[in-house]
């Protein structure tokens, strides 16, 4: 396997001092996750290089002056409840919280989606009224739960 990015634009992440370990978290969530790099200076850390999904993250430790918002969240989609419930419950472990419509926060701060890879499909519903259900149902949810949004949209 090539140690070459696929791309040369890579989101970059600014930590408080966890980057590394933030990655090993990550990794531990995610089958097709691996740390790629760590930079050090002595015994600090001061950046990580993740591959989740075939795409590259660099993580820094940039210190306390910037956080991470919802204003940039990672989005994983799901085929299956419990794969859905496995990692909702892995990236709210040590500290997360969670949202609503799919989102939470991990405990380093950075924002995520997991949603069915169904979602769009069900809210972008030519039929206005299917898709209305399906979005309704989402807005109630914190956790999606794919069986309630396919039977709202279905209209039962």
């Amino acid at each position: 396997m090539s140690s070459k990015p696929r791309s040369n634009v890579t989101p970059f992440l600014w930590f408080d001092g966890n980057a590394e370990e933030a990655a090993k978290h990550y990794t531990t969530v995610f089958p097709d996750a691996r740390i790629v790099d760590v930079s050090r200076a002595g015994d600090r850390v001061i950046s990580v290089v993740f591959e989740l999904a075939g795409a590259r993250y660099f993580l820094f430790n940039g210190g306390p002056h910037y956080k991470l918002t919802p204003a940039f969240s990672m989005m994983v989609q799901v085929e299956t409840q419990a794969e859905m419930d496995r990692i909702w419950d892995a990236l709210l472990a040590g500290g997360g919280k969670p949202s609503r419509c799919g989102w939470l926060e991990d405990r380093f701060g950075l924002s995520w989606q997991i949603a069915p890879t169904n979602l769009q499909k069900l809210l972008g519903d030519p039929d206005p009224q299917k898709a209305k259900r399906a979005r309704e149902a989402m807005m109630g949810m914190v956790k999606l739960d794919i069986a309630a949004l396919e039977r709202a949209h279905a209209g039962k």
